[in-house]
């Protein structure tokens, strides 16, 4: 049986990333994403944009790809391009003890968008396109 998990998205940042580095010298990135879909509303006969909100996860990899560092360099609202593959992490609440599932994106590949951008120059420390 054949099998395939591949993403590609373009989108916006939703907020700042989080960064968490490990003891082993591992680092990971967590980034809020959104892209949008087109659906025409039943009651005005206009297309709408509809947001999906995604999870992203880049991670600092063995084999040199620093992915985490690179994702830290950006900000809200910066439009980029990713590929990835989904992921279901599963976790047991401290608080309620509860079983929770959540479905994000483990990014393998980011390019940066200027298609559309929302200001003309990178705000300070911001990765430029060239740098990637």
């Amino acid at each position: 049986m054949a099998n395939l998990n591949k993403v590609m998205l373009i989108g916006r940042l939703t907020r700042e990333p989080e960064i968490k580095d490990f003891t082993g010298g591992g680092r990971v990135a967590n980034i809020g994403f959104a892209v949008h879909n087109r659906r025409k509303n039943a009651e005005s006969g206009r297309w709408e944009e509809v947001p999906v909100w995604l999870d992203l996860k880049f991670f600092n990899r063995a084999n040199g790809r620093k992915l985490a560092d690179l994702a830290a360099k950006l900000h809200k609202g910066r439009q980029i391009y990713v590929e990835g593959r989904l992921v279901t992490e599963q976790w047991t609440g401290k608080e309620d003890g509860r079983h929770h599932l959540k479905t994000l994106v483990y990014v393998d590949s980011i390019e940066f968008m200027n298609i559309g951008a929302r200001r003309s120059s990178p705000a300070p420390g911001e990765v430029q396109p060239e740098e990637a």
